[in-house]
């Protein structure tokens, strides 16, 4: 999230849509690796998920001894001024592009 001697360690997306981008990312994914991914407990991703069931975000398939999740992408988002636009956005957005490790260019080098 932020170095420990920042003065301020607030992120653009909650833990909700970290969430919702990890299953997004790996519907069978665990709980537990949910949670080592993002740095929070798994009993906050158990809170989570359950949220985003409740809302109508996600429904849970009992796949042997582990869950498959199916997200509802159409879903608006829940704040009112972004409720037009559906979830399918943001997820779109951050699994499209892969994470790769900064190049000169990105890390302020210059262009060819």
């Amino acid at each position: 999230m932020g170095r420990p001697d920042d003065r301020s360690s607030w992120t653009f997306l909650t833990h909700h849509a970290r969430v919702l981008l990890e299953i997004a990312r790996d519907p069978q994914i665990r709980l537990r690796d949910i949670a080592h991914s993002i740095g929070i407990t798994e009993r906050a991703v158990q809170g989570i998920v359950a949220d985003l069931h409740e809302a109508g975000y996600l429904t849970i398939e009992r796949v042997g001894r582990r869950n498959r999740y199916h997200l509802n992408l159409e879903r608006g988002f829940r704040y009112p001024t972004e409720a037009h636009a559906p979830v399918r956005a943001l997820v779109e957005l951050f699994t499209t592009f892969e994470v790769s490790p900064p190049s000169a260019t990105s890390a302020g080098g210059h262009h060819p």
